[in-house]
C-alpha cells in the first residue's frame, strides 16, 4: 500500500510504503532507485498487527522503481503500486510516480 503526502510547496512528497500482515516475514526492506537497491538502507518498521511501514520523502514530479525485500532472495512487489516496468531479471518491478 501507498499512502502519498505532497509538501505545500509540491517540490517533495512523503510516501508511506506499507505491507500487510499476511506477507509472512520478519524483516522487510524497501530497496528501489531511491537508495539504489541497497537491502540494508531502509529497514521497514514492525508494527503490532503484523504488518511493516515505513515512510520516506523524495523529490515530485518523478518516478522510482521499487520492490520489498523480505530475506532469503524473497522479493515483492506493492500491488497498488501505480504501474509496474519489467526489469533485467525477468521480471517487473513496482513503479511509483510522485
Amino acid at each position: 500500500m501507498l499512502k502519498k503526502n505532497y509538501t505545500k510547496t509540491g517540490q517533495f512528497c512523503r510516501v508511506t510504503f506499507k505491507m500487510p500482515p499476511d506477507v509472512d516475514a520478519r524483516k522487510v526492506m524497501l530497496c528501489g532507485d531511491f537508495n539504489d537497491w541497497n537491502k540494508k538502507a531502509t529497514v521497514m518498521k514492525p508494527l503490532k498487527d503484523g504488518s511493516f511501514s515505513v515512510t520516506i520523502t523524495l523529490p515530485a514530479n518523478s518516478s522510482y522503481r521499487f520492490k520489498y525485500y523480505l530475506g532469503t532472495h524473497r522479493w515483492e512487489n506493492d500491488w497498488d503500486a501505480d504501474g509496474y516496468i519489467h526489469n533485467d531479471f525477468g521480471s517487473e518491478d513496482s513503479l511509483l510516480k510522485v
